[in-house]
């Protein structure tokens, strides 16, 4: 059990002050009822409203952005814009991050949140998520690739990669790619390798995450619960 005003202010939308005017001037419901005091104590899964807006008490957040070129996967940069730059204010205030990187021109699904335990076991590297992409190339692809993806490849500074997979589609400059770990530009440096470099990279995938085809570059949404038990599971939490 918190106080009202310390579960309205964790959201990060408003200050302890401002909740408390917020209550005083009969705005803020609990469970249905009129809040009669900033100081009252609730369980943070209750049901909050604030004009009539559903807002959640919990201090978790789990967000799916899609992800487009120009931006770093980072919460803070000094020389590059961000990827938490693209959320209003009071997200960014609750201490949210991206678990896993996408680099900076490469698009897609990116998970944010500020759950560091499902993050960190998320990330794993003994959990081997598989993650898909869509990728074009400069080149054809063909069976060979597709054949040294599966089989692991050791690429030239001695990185060896996992067994992953490679299908190459009808226009044979493009491919899905899984990969069940995610070392530095490893797509682009296994494609390199087999000299038919990256020139477009997109993730579409992250274990049970897939990018909600709604979003545009830049959007976001929070995840369902349905997605959100998925990645528990997957998180073995």
């Amino acid at each position: 059990m918190e106080r009202l005003d310390k579960i309205l202010a964790n959201t990060g939308r408003w200050s302890r002050k401002e909740v408390r005017e917020l209550v005083r001037a009969g705005r803020v419901t609990v469970n249905g009822v009129p809040a009669r005091s900033p100081e009252e104590k609730w369980d943070p899964a209750a049901r909050f409203e604030v004009d009539g807006a559903a807002i959640s008490g919990e201090r978790l957040v789990y967000l799916m952005l899609h992800k487009p070129a120009g931006l770093v996967s980072a919460t803070d940069d000094p020389r590059q814009p961000t990827v938490l730059e693209l959320l209003p204010d009071y997200l960014r205030r609750v201490g949210l991050f991206p678990a896993g990187r996408l680099d900076k021109d490469t698009e897609g699904l990116l998970l944010l949140t500020n759950d560091g335990a499902l993050a960190h076991r998320l990330l794993a590297p003994r959990r081997h998520v598989d993650k898909t992409y869509f990728v074009r190339v400069d080149g054809q692809l063909d069976g060979s690739d597709t054949a040294a993806f599966a089989a692991g490849m050791t690429l030239g500074d001695g990185l060896v990669c996992m067994p992953a997979g490679l299908e190459v589609l009808e226009q044979a400059d493009t491919a899905i790619v899984t990969l069940r770990e995610g070392k530095y530009h490893q797509i682009k440096r296994m494609l390199a390798c087999r000299g038919k470099p990256v020139r477009y990279l997109k993730r579409l995938t992250m274990g049970p995450l897939t990018l909600d085809p709604s979003l545009e570059r830049g959007e976001w949404r929070p995840l369902t619960e349905v997605e959100l038990a998925a990645v528990r599971a997957t998180a073995g939490i």
